[in-house]
């Protein structure tokens, strides 16, 4: 893939058209140079993706969307992180794979495309045979997916809101359900019917996360019955309750809560009488801020 694409950034819905590579930066506040704030196995994804091994998860530093909540606001800022080469990227995916990790997770990848693609194909051929997910938050281009098209097996895209009012708010991103919704399509496209392997690791397929947010029950749902009459069993659906009030939600008190058991399993019944049956629902104390990782450039 063309690193040039950097040169005049369009990779993301932002399209800043700013020179990356002579040091530029856009929304995503990342030069062309690659930072990860962390690579490890990680063990609080979907069971189809972590598992018991766990999931070789791979933290990019910066974002295009910027959400107001974010739990990962150090890395999603860029302030956190160190700066690698693509060989040391695909030196990482090997050395993930011989940890035992059940796939490379990419996390917020969206604006290293171009660097991640040629990684991949290092990898591959020094003996990467892991599945590549793609976890990112649903803000994408298609033209930039149709370049992922071949390297990327499973994609974990969010889907935050459908109500223009809210992405604004919340993420500066009115126009968040027109990409969000193109890109989750293009990704069905690429991948077609879900597949597991013989323990249950799904090797092909997409899983679309939905985040309940405080206050908001009737937008989750709006977006679960689209995503269901949509996509039907093309798709899996994951229905979060991990959403943690850090301090500086404080500004945003209406979202300044963690959402209530109640809230919670209303929107699940919802899915369930609508007729979802692909899906995932979480259970227990999510809504920890010890289940956030430290970015402490771990296996970086």
């Amino acid at each position: 893939m063309d690193k040039n694409l950097l040169k005049d950034c369009t990779l993301c819905p932002r399209e800043c058209h700013v020179d990356r590579i002579k040091g530029q930066k856009g929304y995503c506040r990342q030069t062309d140079e690659l930072v990860v704030a962390r690579a490890a196995l990680h063990m609080w994804e979907e069971p189809c993706i972590s598992a018991e091994k766990g999931s070789g998860a791979v933290f990019f530093s910066g974002c295009s969307m910027g959400c107001v909540y974010c739990q990962n606001r150090n890395v999603a800022k860029g302030l956190a992180g160190k700066k690698i080469t693509i060989n040391r990227l695909a030196e990482i995916f090997i050395e993930l794979q011989y940890k035992g990790a059940n796939n490379i997770n990419l996390v917020t990848p969206s604006h290293y495309v171009p660097q991640i693609v040629e990684a991949i194909i290092i990898a591959r051929k020094e003996g990467l045979k892991l599945p590549i997910v793609y976890n990112c938050s649903g803000y994408e281009k298609k033209d930039t997916l149709k370049h992922l098209d071949g390297y990327v097996d499973v994609y974990l895209p969010d889907f935050k809101y459908m109500n223009e009012r809210l992405a604004k708010k919340y993420s500066n991103a009115s126009d968040y359900f027109f990409f969000a919704s193109e890109a989750i399509k293009e990704m069905v496209h690429q991948i077609g019917e879900p597949r597991f392997d013989n323990n249950g690791i799904m090797i092909k397929g997409v899983i679309v996360r939905h985040l309940t947010l405080p206050g908001y029950l009737e937008d989750s749902k709006k977006i679960i019955r689209y995503l269901h009459e949509t996509y039907g069993d093309l798709i899996y659906i994951s229905i979060m309750n991990q959403y943690t009030p850090l301090p500086y939600v404080e500004e945003y008190p209406e979202i300044n809560r963690k959402i209530t058991e109640e809230e919670y399993n209303e929107l699940v019944n919802y899915a369930i009488e609508i007729g979802v049956e692909n899906g995932f629902i979480q259970e227990g104390e999510t809504a920890l801020e010890s289940f956030i990782p430290n970015f402490d450039e771990e296996g970086v």
